[in-house]
Formats: C-alpha cells, sequence, structure tokens
C-alpha cells in the first residue's frame, strides 16, 4: 500500500469513526459540526471561485446543502436515513477510488484525469453491495418499508450517480482554478469539500426528492 492510500484509508476510518460518535451525541453537537463545515467549505470555495457571483452562488448551494441535512435528520426520529445516504456517498467514493486506481482503463471525461469508467461501475457496485447489507444485514429502518424493494434500490443507485456528478463539478472549478486539492486539512483526501463534494449534492437532491416520492 502506497503512503497516499494509506493515509486516504486512515482519515476515511477517523472520519467515518467521528461521525457516528457526532450523530450518537445530542442535536446541538450535530448542528454545530454543519455550522463548522459549512464555514470551512464556503472558505475553501473561495479559493475556486473565479469571480463574485460564482462566489455567491457556491455559497448559497452550500447553505441549502447544510439546511437539507439538518431537515432530512428531522424526517425520522433516527439517524438511519442520515447512514442510508452516507453509505451511498462513501460507498460511491470508495468505489470509484479503488476500481478506478487499481482498474484503470478509459478516462472518463478530461475534467478529472483520475475519473475512470472502471471508476464508475465500481461506485455503483459497491453501492449496490453496501445498500444490500444497509437492509438486510443490520435491518435499518428507513423507510415505511423496511425491505430493500426494487424502488429503493434504483434511488440508491440514482444518488450515486448524484454524487459522481458532484464530484466532477468541484472537480471542473478545480481544475479552472489551477489547484489540485481544496485544502490540506484532512491527509489523503485535500480539504473538506474534496471529501464532501459528492454529499453536499445527494443530500439536497434527496431532500427535494421527498416532496415528489412518497418514501
Amino acid at each position: 500500500m502506497d503512503i497516499h492510500l494509506f493515509k486516504r484509508t486512515i482519515s476515511s476510518i477517523i472520519i467515518i469513526f467521528l461521525l457516528l460518535i457526532i450523530l450518537n451525541l445530542p442535536n446541538i453537537f450535530f448542528y454545530i459540526t454543519l455550522v463548522g463545515l459549512f464555514l470551512i467549505c464556503a472558505y475553501e470555495w473561495k479559493k475556486l471561485s473565479n469571480n463574485n457571483f460564482i462566489l455567491f452562488l457556491g455559497w448559497l448551494f452550500l447553505l441549502f446543502s447544510i439546511f437539507s441535512t439538518s431537515e432530512i435528520k428531522n424526517l425520522n426520529n433516527n439517524n438511519n436515513l442520515i447512514y442510508f445516504l452516507l453509505v451511498i456517498s462513501i460507498g460511491t467514493d470508495i468505489g470509484g477510488y479503488f476500481f478506478g486506481k487499481f482498474i484503470g482503463g478509459p478516462k472518463l471525461t478530461s475534467i478529472s484525469p483520475n475519473k475512470t469508467y472502471a471508476g464508475v461501475l465500481g461506485s455503483l457496485i459497491l453501492v449496490s453491495i453496501f445498500v444490500f447489507l444497509y437492509f438486510n444485514i443490520f435491518e435499518l429502518s428507513v423507510f415505511k418499508e423496511n425491505n430493500l424493494t426494487i424502488e429503493y434500490y434504483l434511488l440508491a443507485i440514482f444518488l450515486s450517480f448524484i454524487s459522481q456528478l458532484g464530484d466532477l463539478v468541484i472537480s471542473f472549478f478545480k481544475r479552472k482554478s489551477g489547484v489540485k486539492d481544496t485544502g490540506n486539512i484532512i491527509p489523503g483526501h485535500g480539504g473538506f469539500l474534496d471529501r464532501v463534494d459528492g454529499m453536499i449534492f445527494v443530500f439536497p437532491i434527496f431532500y427535494l426528492l421527498q416532496f415528489i416520492i412518497n418514501f
């Protein structure tokens, strides 16, 4: 295992562990974390913005993403819905990284040279496995039905695509700004915006979907 992969793996484990702790503390700690995350990501976004209009739109979107995350937590009486969306986002990131790194193959787009078709497929495969385990092994109640129906599986696949799209959007702005990472606060990942680029799209999209689809 190379040093970059080792740092990325350790950082991911620590972040997931901290998330689990925060989600199980009183809600005030969750909201403080959201505010802190917004401030850090807003600062990192400022470095990627070429003009004030783009800067304002990015901050507005980050605010809506944070608001959506807060509202989703209040949709049910436990954290299972948050866990479900994290499983999709994290599974997408891990699958894309490992399949892209170890299988390689044709590049997906010039926007992000490290993204490959193998990575896209790997994301979908790992998300499928993670979601199956989530419903059938851990048996956590997320929606009105506690079994993995085709509708919920397709929802997970759709949100995985959204997560990958979020990654590409941030990569596009990083490329335009001539930077590799949005920061260096997380070893192996870069900045917080590098870490949550998929999540900040998944949560608001799901929040909007729940007004259309009766979960």
